[in-house]
């Protein structure tokens, strides 16, 4: 036997870059964000409304309309993490969308201390606190340029929305349309 045959090859690295963790943070968020949203503007509907502040105890506090004026304001600022990076297409509003949603976020970590619900606030803050990150992260230090829709992209994208309906607009919309609060 050969002793090139016997060598033990050392483990794969892996390489962590800024790109790569915005990336990875801009899904993530993307399709939490739109997710979480997604079930507030289901809201819209009065049975669902009345039934909600059993599941969530904040929503009797909140105006209907404003509940789903905030859920419509995260499902944008969801799919303004993803889509305008992947097609290139205005991708200047992928900051934009992060910095909206951390100011959604501190809005709600101040709504939750006035409230005294105390132990919802470290998840706001750091639901804020990446969205942040991200907006920086996309605005100075590694933003995307800007480049021609190809064809490629446009499939890319639409895969992402298949992906995101598939995976949070469905399954919240039978969640909370079959379940019992």
């Amino acid at each position: 036997m050969d002793a090139t045959a016997t060598t033990i090859r050392p483990a794969a690295k892996i390489r962590f870059t800024l790109n790569g963790v915005l990336w990875t943070l801009q899904v993530l968020w993307g399709f939490f964000f739109a997710g979480s949203g997604f079930g507030k503007v289901l809201l819209a509907d009065d049975a669902l409304y009345a039934a909600a502040p059993r599941a969530v105890a904040w929503y009797a506090a909140v105006p209907q309309p404003l509940i789903v004026f905030i859920g419509v304001a995260e499902v944008l600022g969801g799919i303004g993490l993803i889509l305008p990076a992947i097609t290139r297409v205005r991708p200047r509003l992928v900051p934009l969308a992060a910095a909206g949603l951390a100011l959604t976020m501190v809005l709600a970590a101040g709504f939750h201390l006035v409230r005294g619900e105390y132990a919802l606030v470290p998840a706001t803050v750091v639901l804020g606190g990446v969205a942040a990150f991200v907006a920086a992260g996309r605005s100075t230090m590694r933003p995307t340029e800007p480049a021609r829709l190809t064809t490629r992209r446009a499939l890319t994208s639409l895969a992402v929305l298949v992906g995101l309906a598939l995976t949070t607009f469905v399954p919240t919309w039978y969640t909370m349309t079959h379940a019992q609060f």
